[in-house]
């Protein structure tokens, strides 16, 4: 059986991923392992936002919400010495997941641009709540001073496990949306996406779906959050910005919407590419976005789409 170059490529790029901190050791190259970690966090977000945009046809601007709540669970819970991951992790869960659920009931009886735009200001009246917290720095930010305690099981300090840490945690979050998205939900989802009225018809409850997988799609953003959160030993209200939302919109149509590792590479291609470009000019998003407009104009299903697209040609 002929297994696809875009196939191929995904299993390339996670084995390189693997791989990735023997080069940073051996050559003393820190800023790779960190800059490489963050994009697997942002990946897991992006896996997320794909489930419900991919497969269930809903563009959300508002999915950075749930990584503000998953790193400020974290940070505030850091902040007063509370620093055991069996505490801020499944509240960081839980409360993702309770915001989703009210976000999910409201906007999820729109559809279309009616649907971007609520999930947008939901999400911009959790940015400014997070501006408003002046306890917990306010518009400044608030330092996380001590990681996450797993009781010595992982020392989430040292940066090498903290990577492999994120690398399992995206391996898991990968599984997870492929064995979704083939099972009878996912099959739901995008008979949803295609014709929700014959989906009613046949006796499907589609609100009740749509929430499931934007709940869903939420606790993954917030386990993204409290990544992040450690990642950066850092929160700030802009974690929950629009522009976030927009950047993990664009992972998923970059690397391939509709695509289950579409995300993964998305979330490679982009923050690469801003590295890169960064490192030439200071106006480098001027580069970027003629670059971003191209490749969604002409690489249709994105990047692994091209992919197999050349593939066969050249075959």
């Amino acid at each position: 059986m002929r297994v696809a170059p875009s196939t191929v490529f995904v299993a390339l790029l996670l084995v390189a991923f693997a791989a990735l901190p023997v080069y940073t050791v051996s050559f003393e190259q820190p800023f790779y392992l960190a800059l490489v970690r963050r994009i697997m966090i942002l990946a897991i977000a992006a896996l997320g936002l794909n489930l419900i945009m991919g497969y269930g046809g809903l563009i959300s601007m508002g999915h950075a919400a749930f990584i503000g709540i998953g790193g400020y669970t974290v940070g505030i819970l850091a902040h007063h010495d509370v620093t055991s991951a069996g505490i801020q992790w499944p509240l960081a869960l839980a409360f993702a997941a309770a915001v989703a659920l009210v976000f999910g009931l409201i906007s999820l009886r729109t559809r279309g641009v009616y649907f971007i735009m609520i999930t947008l200001a939901l999400a911009q009246m959790m940015f400014f709540l997070g501006v408003s917290l002046e306890a917990y720095g306010g518009d400044d930010g608030l330092p996380v001073l001590s990681r996450s305690d797993f009781g010595g099981a992982i020392d989430l300090g040292d940066d090498v496990t903290f990577y492999y840490f994120v690398y399992a945690l995206l391996l898991a979050c990968f599984w997870l949306m492929s064995r979704l998205v083939n099972s009878r939900f996912g099959m739901v989802i995008r008979g949803i996406r295609s014709n929700e009225a014959r989906m009613q018809a046949i006796g499907f409850a589609t609100l009740r779906y749509q929430l499931t997988a934007f709940v869903l799609a939420g606790m993954m953003a917030g386990l993204a959050g409290a990544l992040l959160a450690n990642h950066t030993d850092f929160i700030n209200p802009e974690m929950a910005h629009w522009t976030r939302s927009a950047e993990l919109l664009v992972m998923v149509l970059l690397g391939g919407m509709g695509s289950i590792a579409g995300p993964i590479v998305g979330a490679a291609a982009l923050l690469l590419l801003e590295e890169l470009l960064a490192g030439i000019t200071e106006y480098w998003a001027l580069i970027l976005g003629p670059i971003m407009i191209v490749i969604v104009l002409f690489a249709r299903n994105g990047l692994l789409g091209m992919i197999d697209r050349w593939s066969g040609r050249d075959g």
